[in-house]
């Protein structure tokens, strides 16, 4: 994969985040329910614009799938190799409240595996890519990339190193409250973080936190952009079964419960098995 493509499609995210600060910034913005009970504003509609013109002659004969656009039929999709998957504003509901926590998500899948990922965050300037292979990088709001990595679990746990958990603000608290609950009784000190959209991913990545668990619904949109970061940078995202999770395997798009692991050789799956 030529990493002038990741250059391009960092550029295409954040004209897309430009797009969204336009309405995010305005006075009011309608907001329409979907039929699956999502929300949508005029900010996701006119990021999947700029997103779907981008990547249409960016690389000749890929197909894209998002979240804003009908979706093709799994039998037309099982014959799909290569396919960019993109959610325009990932965090909706974040917007909507507006906290800043809500994200550009743009991946190319190749044979189900997620092997190029940006998430852009609009209100910040920050961006995270990954390239399979590649390595992952964090370029701040003025350009400059530094690499980033997960980091090594020796010592997490002791007083003043904690288990870092990331965590959904709004779903599945109860199950994860078990996970937590157990990490600490094995682990020792555990701190938690809540956040929104794709952005809990990423900090696994860059060895902010150690483990986010998602124990409630997501869509492939929502987390291809995400796991591709988290993968470059020497993370895991793996199913709770602890297979890794795959893509556009299935009719529906939806994922299966999931546990985002930065330091693989971590003693993980007797924890969570």
């Amino acid at each position: 994969m030529d990493s002038n493509i990741l250059d391009k499609v960092m550029e295409l995210a954040m004209r897309a985040g430009e797009a969204i600060l336009e309405v995010y910034e305005g006075e009011e913005f309608d907001i329409v329910t979907k039929d699956d009970n999502s929300p949508v504003t005029a900010a996701d509609l006119a990021a999947h614009k700029v997103l779907e013109a981008g990547l249409e002659t960016m690389i000749d004969g890929v197909p894209l799938l998002s979240e804003e656009a009908a979706i093709p039929s799994f039998d037309l999709r099982s014959q799909w190799q290569r396919y960019w998957i993109i959610d325009p504003l990932d965090g909706t509901k974040e917007f909507i409240n507006r906290n800043g926590e809500f994200t550009v998500n743009i991946a190319l899948v190749e044979n189900h595996i997620p092997v190029m990922g940006v998430v852009h965050v609009p209100v910040t300037g920050i961006t995270y890519a990954g390239l399979r292979g590649d390595g992952a990088i964090r370029q701040d709001k003025n350009g400059h990339r530094n690499p980033i990595t997960v980091r090594s679990m020796q010592g997490r746990g002791q007083p003043g190193r904690p288990v870092a958990v990331v965590a959904s603000r709004r779903h599945g608290a109860g199950a994860v409250d078990e996970l937590l609950d157990k990490l600490g009784e094995t682990l020792g000190e555990v701190e938690t973080c809540n956040m929104g959209s794709s952005l809990k991913l990423c900090l696994v990545g860059e060895g902010e936190a150690d483990i986010y668990p998602r124990l409630a619904p997501t869509m492939e949109w929502d987390t291809a952009a995400a796991q591709a970061v988290v993968e470059a940078a020497g993370g895991v995202v793996l199913d709770i079964n602890l297979q890794p999770m795959r893509y556009n395997t299935k009719d529906d798009l939806l994922n299966p419960y999931f546990y985002v692991l930065g330091d693989q050789n971590f003693r993980w799956q007797e924890l969570l098995s």
